[in-house]
């Protein structure tokens, strides 16, 4: 965090000065009082300045965008970004040529920058987060991917009278299948393993 101590003859001079050092405006800074100052006899004798911390105020979601699109180019992908945030949940929406390379095989190139996004939004954040990330609209078609492939192995499952486990999974897709299945009264389904490896189990009832 960006910060500076200034002294001036009133604190809102102090202020004035440390943000000029800091290139930057009120609204985006902390400010802290060390010492108010004194006038003193006449404005001159036992007179004392006044001193200021001012501290610049670090917005999550920019530092997240940075993050995002520092991997990015690292990997060769130029990215745009478009934040948008509802609540607690902020939703990044990456969009550029060679995109396909942020998704990775069934999204996990793109699971794992979520991820790494979600802990450098929440070192800044004042609460806590939950970030979501989406290329190409690749969380619609992963989530219709999801259904169909929830009903085709509830199918088996009641076919075959056995449990059939699903590869690892993060946990907003988890909670597809398991809404997907809610209402099929002959299947229940449950979640097993520790994460990373945490999985859907359906089984027959």
């Amino acid at each position: 965090m960006k910060q500076v101590t200034a002294t001036g003859q009133t604190v809102e001079e102090a202020v004035k000065s440390a943000l000029a050092q800091l290139n930057t405006t009120k609204d985006r800074t902390e400010v802290s009082i060390i010492d108010e100052g004194k006038k003193g006899i006449f404005g001159i004798f036992g007179s004392r300045p006044a001193v200021v911390k001012v501290s610049v105020k670090i917005d999550p979601i920019e530092e997240a965008m940075k993050f995002i699109t520092d991997v990015a180019n690292n990997m060769g992908v130029n990215v745009e970004i478009e934040s948008f945030q509802d609540g607690k949940h902020v939703h990044f929406v990456l969009t550029g040529e060679k995109i396909a390379l942020l998704i990775g095989k069934r999204g996990q190139t793109l699971n794992s920058l979520q991820y790494l996004t979600q802990l450098v939004i929440n070192r800044y954040a004042d609460q806590y987060l939950t970030v979501m990330l989406d290329a190409e609209d690749y969380r619609k078609r992963r989530n219709e991917t999801l259904i169909q492939l929830a009903e085709r192995l509830a199918s088996k499952a009641v076919k075959t009278g056995k449990h059939v486990a699903l590869e690892p999974m993060p946990s907003y897709e988890r909670k597809v299948i398991h809404t997907a299945l809610v209402e099929n009264k002959k299947i229940k389904t449950y979640s097993d393993g520790t994460e990373p490896y945490r999985h859907i189990v359906i089984a027959p009832k």
